[in-house]
């Protein structure tokens, strides 16, 4: 069945706006064809979640997750893809000049995720928040518009910073599901195990081991910082939306780090809203940019 580019256009910006993800809301902050590029990209990395974390065998992932990168690379080749996101998707990636890359590595950083072994180093678990963080964000500046190479080491520490947010956060409900993205050695050093962190035992070494991790994430939100003026005019729009989101968030848990393991820490509804509704004023009366958290 062949759909049109609208239509693709219009289901990638449902299922982002459905998502209710800290992301979305700032996508309202460019200009319409930046916006909808950035749910088609949205919708892409959803779906890749999604076809991991279905129920079902682990076979079946693996096939879904192969049969998508199969999906893609036909669109990208002119097949008529099958799936409604991909038009949208397609005409993202010529228009923009995003590397393909940069999408395959999510795939497979959710392929590896299928089976969960611990990292050993830290090293290690930056490499898994390129697949799954970084890379979207690289991704995402070819939408943005940014001034060359320079951008691209902050964009990075802009990905790591993100997603070692999300690990923080979500320490006690992946270890519910075996899964562990912090550094074994680290883990070791600081005498906390994955079922501390299971059984929500809030020991010494889990507050050290958390206060080391949040200084670690603060540091790669102060790396990103600078990327603010390496971006377009698009760029400063949306950027501090999300950078204020996430280092809010880290916030949050740094407030109480124990707060992990009893419940999922959040920057409110509320609060985004308060964010992207300061930037948009700062738009249209130009005042100066944001980028420090408002509490």
């Amino acid at each position: 069945m062949t759909h049109s580019l609208a239509d693709s256009y219009a289901y990638c910006r449902k299922m982002a706006k459905r998502s209710g993800s800290n992301f979305v809301m700032s996508f309202m902050l460019l200009p319409r064809p930046k916006s909808q590029a950035m749910y088609a990209l949205y919708a892409f990395m959803r779906q890749t979640d999604d076809l991991g974390d279905q129920p079902g065998e682990l076979l079946v992932k693996q096939g879904a997750l192969e049969q998508w990168r199969f999906d893609l690379h036909a669109a990208l080749a002119g097949e008529t893809p099958s799936d409604l996101r991909l038009p949208a998707l397609v005409d993202t990636i010529r228009r923009n000049e995003i590397p393909i890359e940069y999408l395959t590595a999510v795939i497979d950083g959710v392929e590896r995720d299928l089976t969960p072994q611990p990292f050993s180093t830290f090293a290690e678990s930056q490499h898994y928040c390129y697949q799954v963080a970084a890379a979207v964000g690289l991704a995402c500046l070819h939408v943005w518009g940014f001034q060359g190479e320079a951008a691209l080491p902050p964009a990075l520490a802009c990905g790591y910073a993100f997603q070692w947010t999300n690990i923080l956060r979500d320490v006690h409900e992946d270890a519910l599901t075996g899964r562990l993205y912090l550094p074994q050695d680290e883990m070791t050093r600081f005498g906390v195990s994955i079922e501390d962190f299971a059984t929500s035992r809030a020991t010494d070494g889990f507050r050290e081991l958390m206060q080391f991790q949040i200084e670690r994430a603060a540091q790669f939100y102060d790396e990103a910082e600078s990327l603010q003026s390496l971006l377009h005019a698009d760029g400063r729009k949306i950027f501090p939306a999300m950078f204020c989101t996430y280092r809010g968030l880290l916030a949050r848990i740094a407030q109480d780090p124990t707060a992990v393991l009893r419940q999922r820490v959040s920057v409110g509804s509320w609060k985004k809203m308060r964010i992207v509704t300061s930037l948009m004023l700062s738009q249209l009366f130009d005042f100066s940019t944001p980028t420090t958290v408002q509490r």
